[in-house]
């Protein structure tokens, strides 16, 4: 244990309590975001505080004074460094730093939510390591140049602080000029943090013997004419109110048109059982307290909880002879299914961060083969189309007065091959979207409760084309057509949306003609990406799904956070020869190959002959300066 001086023990309270909000955030972020927040924000909180060292009350044995050394730390240094230490020690041995205080039993505290930006660096930030958070955080939030800092995180226990540094710089190059001033935001602020109880139903269950007796005493006590009245001026708690059918909130049918906000909370309550009180009221009561043959499915890491408010009512009506309740509680969708004589089914969704593409539609029901889609207010129109076949055009749907389409195909089951991939093609109104050719937008069912929006183009900082594009342009439909068959792999895994993007066009060695590398990313609900990387040469059949270069998960490639992507394969031209080939995106400037391989490119793209089996690693060289590595498949 570290002990100093009373001196240095008073200076160090002195920094703590003059600084606790800066050594806060600092030690928030550096904790792992896979904590949760509330949990994160608590421990923060608890690490700081138990970053004021011991007091040494004694000499040394012998009395003889201290020999000169160094000047002392100041207190803040000293503090900063503890509660580092302590932050980054979390990530790897968690259970023997928990903080003992602070505590707080029956609330959840979380900080402010921010925009998009913050939570797309949030996300980026979750994907490297406590050390690399750390370096960002004394670059940005204390102020500290690269020497500064790599001392700081030598002192506090980090391992390898130059590396740590190096990938702090190239996310801080992929981040761009903003970063300092997100990390500033609300959204990375502990001490500025909003409240939510915990599960109350649950926590009732932990009590249970201590009402039972409350209870007892309280009847013995209005019997005797104590308490007159008691039971009558008692308001409802918060749990009861969540599950009153009454108090479900419904927004107007036209709020949508005139509100900033467009994603599920704008979306009007719709369906002919609106009223029925009766059927919400075991919606309700099914959510908060499943019975046992309940069937409950949730996309990847959505919380099943019971509602701790009055959730959004946005649908109740019969489809396909099953009664199906829809709401909304600002984070989560939940259908409840009643099926005539048969077990009910609760199936989760986080939405959180939803916007006119991804809240455009849900799958308000299932069947074999077929599903339909409820639709957004603002959706003025839907056809399908097959991913398959980009040359076919659209067909028309039907859609009911209440936004309930027709049946849609279904893509075939995993493993039964691949010979068509409906989708949808949605175009919002003009009411909130000029008209235009590129307005409309494609949606896939990937086997959760919310379709994934299919998307192509390149990140927003990645080329003057800025945002991916609705992927309905004839560019895009080709390229869709040789990836749509990996779309199978993602099913149930709660992705958000998927973007495909042309990084490269390569001319082929020996006239093989010309290939596309493409960078396919999936982002889910929760936070992290994957992508995967192709190489498609000149093909025969429009759906050739060509090779795969390349995969990576939990990475910030191919976002706004990580641009530059570089792709490699051992290809054969017709001759029979082979060559290593290798790709980058347009922010690469140059190509090396090194290990069983050593060739050198001054551009974008690499061909150099080499054996179908010769290890290579692909580094590329950023036109901005730093690098980035081909990923293998």
């Amino acid at each position: 244990m570290d002990e100093r001086t009373r001196a240095d023990v008073e200076r160090a309270e002195a920094a703590i309590v003059e600084h606790y909000p800066r050594l806060v955030r600092l030690t928030y972020l550096v904790l792992p975001p896979s904590l949760g927040r509330h949990r994160r924000v608590l421990t923060a909180h608890g690490l700081v505080q138990r970053a004021l060292p011991r007091t040494r009350l004694r000499r040394p044995d012998g009395g003889l004074p201290a020999q000169r050394g160094p000047a002392p730390e100041s207190g803040y240094d000293l503090v900063r460094q503890r509660a580092l230490r302590l932050a980054l020690a979390y990530e790897g041995q968690p259970g023997r730093v928990l903080p003992a205080l602070p505590l707080v039993w029956g609330l959840r505290l979380f900080p402010r939510a921010g925009g998009a930006d913050e939570l797309a660096l949030d996300q980026a930030l979750s994907a490297v390591p406590a050390a690399v958070r750390a370096a960002l955080g004394l670059w940005h939030l204390e102020g500290l140049d690269e020497d500064a800092a790599r001392a700081v995180l030598a002192r506090a226990g980090a391992e390898e602080p130059d590396a740590a540094q190096r990938a702090a710089a190239q996310l801080d190059l992929e981040t761009g000029a903003g970063a300092a001033a997100l990390l500033s935001s609300g959204e990375f602020d502990p001490c500025m943090v909003q409240t939510r109880p915990t599960d109350l139903l649950r926590r009732r269950q932990r009590v249970r013997l201590v009402a039972a007796v409350a209870a007892v005493l309280a009847i013995g006590a209005a019997v005797a004419g104590t308490w007159p009245g008691t039971a009558d001026r008692r308001a409802p708690s918060a749990a009861q109110q969540a599950l009153d059918p009454a108090r479900l909130l419904r927004t107007p049918n036209e709020q949508w048109a005139d509100t900033a906000r467009i994603d599920f909370t704008a979306w009007p309550v719709r369906g002919r059982q609106a009223g029925d009180r009766k059927l919400l009221a075991r919606a309700l009561r099914v959510w908060a307290a499943p019975p046992p043959d309940t069937r409950i499915r949730a996309a990847a890491d959505t919380s099943t909880r019971p509602p701790d408010h009055p959730p959004q009512l946005l649908y109740a009506g019969l489809i396909d002879n099953v009664m199906v309740v829809v709401l909304h509680d600002g984070e989560r969708l939940v259908r409840y299914a009643e099926p005539e004589d048969a077990t009910p089914t609760l199936h989760f969704a986080r939405v959180d961060a939803a916007d006119l593409t991804t809240g455009a539609a849900l799958v308000i029901g299932r069947g074999n083969g077929w599903m339909r889609y409820l639709l957004a207010p603002w959706i003025s129109e839907i056809t399908t189309r097959d991913l398959l076949t980009p040359a076919a055009p659209p067909h028309g749907l039907h859609v009911a007065p209440d936004g309930v389409t027709d049946r849609i195909p279904l893509p075939p089951a995993t493993g039964a091959g691949c010979g068509r991939w409906p989708v949808a093609q949605l175009r919002p109104s003009t009411r909130i979207v000029a008209a235009g050719p590129d307005t409309a937008f494609l949606v896939a069912d990937l086997d959760d409760l919310v379709p994934a929006h299919l998307a192509s183009g390149p990140p927003p900082s990645a080329g003057a084309a800025g945002v991916p594009t609705g992927a309905t342009g004839a560019p895009a439909l080709r390229n869709w057509a040789r990836t749509a068959c990996s779309l199978g792999s993602l099913r149930g895994a709660g992705v958000r949306a998927v973007n495909t993007w042309e990084f490269a066009r390569q001319q082929l060695p020996e006239d093989g003609g010309s290939a596309a590398w493409v960078c396919t990313r999936a982002d889910t609900w929760r936070g992290p990406g994957s992508v995967t990387l192709r190489f498609l040469p000149p093909a025969a059949h429009p759906a050739d799904p060509g090779r795969i270069a390349g995969r990576a998960g939990n990475t910030a490639a191919c976002s706004r956070f990580g641009p530059q992507v570089v792709g490699d394969l051992h290809w054969q031209a017709k001759s029979g020869k082979w060559y290593l080939l290798a790709a980058g995106s347009p922010g690469v400037g140059g190509l090396d190959a090194t290990g069983g391989v050593r060739a050198t490119a001054e551009e974008n793209t690499l061909a150099t002959p080499a054996g179908p089996d010769a290890p290579a690693e692909v580094t590329g060289r950023l036109r901005a300066g730093g690098s980035v590595r081909a990923p293998h498949p």
